[in-house]
């Protein structure tokens, strides 16, 4: 059955405007479908043009709000995707949403991901393998992925961040064992993301030495601890349990044996 437009009425929301048939409230309209689909006062309007119209109208609602979401910083796919979906946006007004966002050039998770490894670069200290983690997290393509750390984040700029890593928390454990310290830099560059071949060069080319006071400080620091919480065993055995855990802890046998003279002395 066809009708007749016979009213457009603007509504109070810029842009939006109501459409009426044979003097009926029939759907809204934004001015962009109005004007893809030259919509004015006399047209007539089957049935088919009118389910064409909302579907349009629909896509133009989901349009503006992922605009309004991107307008903030860049989005992945998958965060706009997700974010229309959480509005209860249907799945094939999502799919056009999308496309429509693609041909536009206003998604591009190749140029998220690229400027977020240079980002993360810059003012973290991640490494690629925690980058890796937050892009994947992010819905971005294993490729992806690949593209941007290979071009973004280079060996040298890897082993630089890196070093800057290791040389903040050999600091942080100045005063434990210096293998105990040695282990907890490269634990740490680990956790951060960094891989193999950049933590064996930063361990190898860092200018780091264990003091020799500051490594005997520690060692008393910690041997008087262990030598009260063995108080209840006889002198041998509390020293042997004594000995084994400050090896343990990284500490030097000459330094041990040393320490335990000590409290030998005193007993």
């Amino acid at each position: 059955m066809v009708k007749k437009i016979t009213k457009i009425m603007a509504q109070k929301r810029p842009g939006r405007y109501n459409v009426y048939l044979d003097d009926q409230y029939a759907f809204p309209i934004s001015e962009a479908v109005m004007i893809k689909y030259r919509i004015f006062k006399g047209m007539e309007v089957d049935a088919a043009l009118k389910a064409e119209i909302i579907a349009a109208d629909d896509v133009s609602k989901a349009y503006s709000r992922a605009l309004d979401y991107l307008s903030h910083q860049l989005r992945t796919e998958k965060e706009v995707h997700d974010k229309l979906r959480d509005e209860d946006v249907d799945e094939t007004v999502i799919d056009a949403t999308m496309q429509q966002l693609r041909e536009l050039r206003l998604l591009n998770d190749q140029q998220y991901a690229d400027a977020y490894v240079r980002t993360a670069k810059r003012t973290s200290d991640k490494g690629p393998r925690v980058i890796r983690q937050k892009l994947r997290q992010k819905g971005v393509g294993e490729q992806l992925i690949d593209d941007a750390l290979a071009n973004q984040f280079s060996l040298e700029e890897r082993v630089d961040n890196a070093t800057e890593l290791a040389q903040k928390l050999a600091r942080r454990y100045q005063r434990q064992a210096f293998k105990t310290m040695q282990q907890k830099v490269r634990t740490g560059l680990m956790t951060k993301g960094f891989d193999t071949e950049t933590i064996g060069i930063v361990i190898e080319s860092l200018d780091i030495t264990p003091d020799p006071d500051e490594q005997w400080a520690a060692l008393v620091e910690q041997g008087q601890k262990l030598w009260r919480r063995n108080r209840k065993y006889a002198f041998s055995e509390r020293a042997l349990r004594t000995k084994r855990n400050l090896y343990q802890k990284g500490f030097l046998m000459d330094d041990i044996n040393r320490f335990i003279d000590e409290q030998n002395e005193a007993e």
